[in-house]
């Protein structure tokens, strides 16, 4: 499937003025499994959850595979192969102590112009990543690289979020928006539907919190501006 550049994608463009929370909310109206959201996976660059980071692109996917996988090893590095405006998303198998990306992979990825990486496991190099001002977000970090277990057997095909405790699956070219709360896919045959109902959302709780601020209920303001 074609991905539109991201200078040409309304959506990416309409997505910078939503948080994941937005989204979510949206997507649960569309009876979206969990609101899209990606569990266990957090910011930790350019700072440790804290910030006003935001990253919003369609998704590039990488899959690792145990060295023992029938599947070849991908022919050339996936990280040359990233589009600009993409966010790259690393899928490894569930439990592996190593690490699958680097601070290289984050030069090469900047360099392309992708606006940040999502690292479905561990990644290094993490002062590297932050003096790159590079956003990251992953599972956890680690020291060693990923070659004596791993390899590349596929890029830009569905990949299984790495948990037991969703089953989601992203695809390439999904939205994937990321920021303080965490991570959220946004399917990209339900971004026409979701963009109204963020908005509509937005604005009703913009107008609840004014009014709660001025001392009406919860209870109150919730039927008045969201039902």
């Amino acid at each position: 499937m074609a991905v539109v550049p991201p200078q040409q994608d309304p959506v990416v463009e309409a997505l910078q003025s939503y948080t994941t929370c937005d989204v979510s909310d949206a997507l649960c109206k569309l009876k979206f499994r969990n609101g899209g959201f990606l569990s266990g996976l957090t910011m930790w660059s350019p700072r440790r959850q804290d910030g006003d980071t935001k990253i919003v692109g369609p998704a590039y996917t990488v899959q690792y595979a145990p060295l023992d996988d029938p599947r070849p090893k991908h022919p050339t590095h996936y990280i040359d192969s990233v589009p600009e405006g993409a966010v790259v998303f690393v899928s490894c198998p569930p439990n592996t102590p190593n690490a699958v990306y680097g601070g290289l992979m984050s030069t090469r990825a900047k360099a392309s112009k992708a606006v940040g990486s999502v690292i479905d496991g561990r990644f290094r190099d993490l002062q590297e990543q932050r003096d790159l001002s590079f956003p990251v977000f992953a599972r956890d970090v680690g020291t060693a690289p990923p070659a004596e277990l791993l390899k590349v057997v596929a890029v830009n095909v569905p990949v299984k979020l790495q948990t037991t405790e969703q089953d989601m699956t992203i695809h390439p070219g999904d939205y994937l928006i990321g920021d303080i709360n965490g991570v959220v896919v946004l399917p990209r045959d339900l971004a026409k539907a979701a963009l109204p109902l963020m908005a509509k959302q937005v604005a009703a709780d913009s107008a609840m919190a004014e009014a709660i601020a001025g001392g009406m209920s919860f209870t109150e303001a919730s039927k008045k501006f969201r039902s």
